[in-house]
Protein backbone atom coordinates (compact mmCIF):
# COMPACT_ATOMS: atom_id res chain seq x y z
CA UNK A 1 0.00 0.00 0.00
CA UNK A 2 1.03 3.61 -0.48
CA UNK A 3 3.04 5.06 2.39
CA UNK A 4 4.28 8.61 2.78
CA UNK A 5 6.36 9.46 5.85
CA UNK A 6 7.43 13.05 6.46
CA UNK A 7 10.28 14.15 8.70
CA UNK A 8 12.47 17.14 9.41
CA UNK A 9 10.05 19.51 11.08
CA UNK A 10 10.74 21.36 14.31
CA UNK A 11 10.97 24.68 16.06
CA UNK A 12 13.00 27.37 14.33
CA UNK A 13 13.46 31.10 14.80
CA UNK A 14 12.25 33.57 12.19
CA UNK A 15 14.78 33.76 9.38
CA UNK A 16 15.94 30.22 9.98
CA UNK A 17 15.90 27.18 7.72
CA UNK A 18 14.58 23.63 7.74
CA UNK A 19 14.70 20.77 5.28
CA UNK A 20 11.70 18.49 5.17
CA UNK A 21 11.80 14.98 3.74
CA UNK A 22 9.09 12.61 2.59
CA UNK A 23 9.84 8.92 2.13
CA UNK A 24 7.48 7.32 -0.37
CA UNK A 25 6.71 3.65 -0.96
CA UNK A 26 4.05 1.42 -2.45
CA UNK A 27 3.85 3.08 -5.86
CA UNK A 28 6.10 4.00 -8.79
CA UNK A 29 7.36 7.25 -7.32
CA UNK A 30 9.27 8.32 -10.42
CA UNK A 31 6.11 8.27 -12.54
CA UNK A 32 4.17 10.85 -10.57
CA UNK A 33 4.24 14.49 -9.67
CA UNK A 34 4.42 15.14 -5.94
CA UNK A 35 3.33 18.06 -3.82
CA UNK A 36 3.69 19.64 -0.43
CA UNK A 37 0.69 21.18 1.27
CA UNK A 38 0.44 22.73 4.72
CA UNK A 39 -2.31 22.77 7.28
CA UNK A 40 -2.74 25.22 10.12
CA UNK A 41 -5.81 25.77 12.29
CA UNK A 42 -8.58 26.82 9.96
CA UNK A 43 -6.39 26.98 6.88
CA UNK A 44 -5.06 24.56 4.28
CA UNK A 45 -2.68 25.73 1.58
CA UNK A 46 -0.89 24.19 -1.37
CA UNK A 47 2.83 24.98 -1.09
CA UNK A 48 4.69 23.46 -4.02
CA UNK A 49 4.69 20.70 -6.63
CA UNK A 50 7.31 18.93 -8.68
CA UNK A 51 6.54 16.97 -11.82
CA UNK A 52 8.19 13.66 -12.55
CA UNK A 53 10.37 15.53 -15.09
CA UNK A 54 11.53 17.94 -12.38
CA UNK A 55 9.47 20.99 -13.33
CA UNK A 56 8.52 22.88 -10.17
CA UNK A 57 5.79 25.30 -9.13
CA UNK A 58 5.34 27.32 -5.96
CA UNK A 59 2.70 29.26 -4.10
CA UNK A 60 3.37 32.99 -4.20
CA UNK A 61 3.71 32.98 -0.42
CA UNK A 62 6.82 30.77 -0.54
CA UNK A 63 8.33 31.60 -3.93
CA UNK A 64 11.98 32.51 -3.62
CA UNK A 65 12.24 31.05 -0.12
CA UNK A 66 11.32 27.37 -0.54
CA UNK A 67 12.79 24.81 -2.92
CA UNK A 68 11.15 21.50 -3.73
CA UNK A 69 13.23 18.61 -5.03
CA UNK A 70 13.09 14.86 -5.45
CA UNK A 71 15.36 11.85 -5.68
CA UNK A 72 13.67 9.22 -7.80
CA UNK A 73 16.38 6.64 -7.03
CA UNK A 74 15.62 6.90 -3.33
CA UNK A 75 11.86 7.58 -3.60
CA UNK A 76 12.34 10.77 -1.63
CA UNK A 77 10.69 14.18 -1.81
CA UNK A 78 12.24 17.23 -0.15
CA UNK A 79 11.35 20.79 0.77
CA UNK A 80 14.16 23.18 1.61
CA UNK A 81 12.69 26.10 3.53
CA UNK A 82 14.74 29.25 4.03
CA UNK A 83 13.94 32.68 5.48
CA UNK A 84 11.16 31.15 7.52
CA UNK A 85 8.41 33.40 8.88
CA UNK A 86 5.93 32.91 11.72
CA UNK A 87 3.17 32.56 9.13
CA UNK A 88 4.93 29.46 7.77
CA UNK A 89 3.96 27.66 10.98
CA UNK A 90 1.89 24.62 9.99
CA UNK A 91 1.85 20.87 9.58
CA UNK A 92 3.56 20.09 6.28
CA UNK A 93 2.21 17.12 4.38
CA UNK A 94 3.38 15.41 1.21
CA UNK A 95 0.67 14.29 -1.17
CA UNK A 96 0.31 12.29 -4.35
CA UNK A 97 -1.90 13.29 -7.29
CA UNK A 98 -4.13 10.31 -6.55
CA UNK A 99 -5.03 11.47 -3.07
CA UNK A 100 -2.61 9.71 -0.75
CA UNK A 101 -1.03 11.81 1.96
CA UNK A 102 1.27 11.37 4.90
CA UNK A 103 0.68 12.23 8.55
CA UNK A 104 2.71 15.41 8.25
CA UNK A 105 5.53 17.06 10.15
CA UNK A 106 5.06 20.09 12.37
CA UNK A 107 6.97 23.27 11.56
CA UNK A 108 6.86 26.04 14.14
CA UNK A 109 8.51 29.39 13.45
CA UNK A 110 8.77 31.44 16.60
CA UNK A 111 11.25 33.46 18.62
Amino acid sequence: QVQLVESGGGLVQPGGSLRLSCAASGFTFSSYSMSWVRQSPGKGEWVSSIRNDGITTYADSVKGRFTISRNNDKNMLYLQMNSLRPEDTAVYICVTPFGSRGQGTQVTVSS
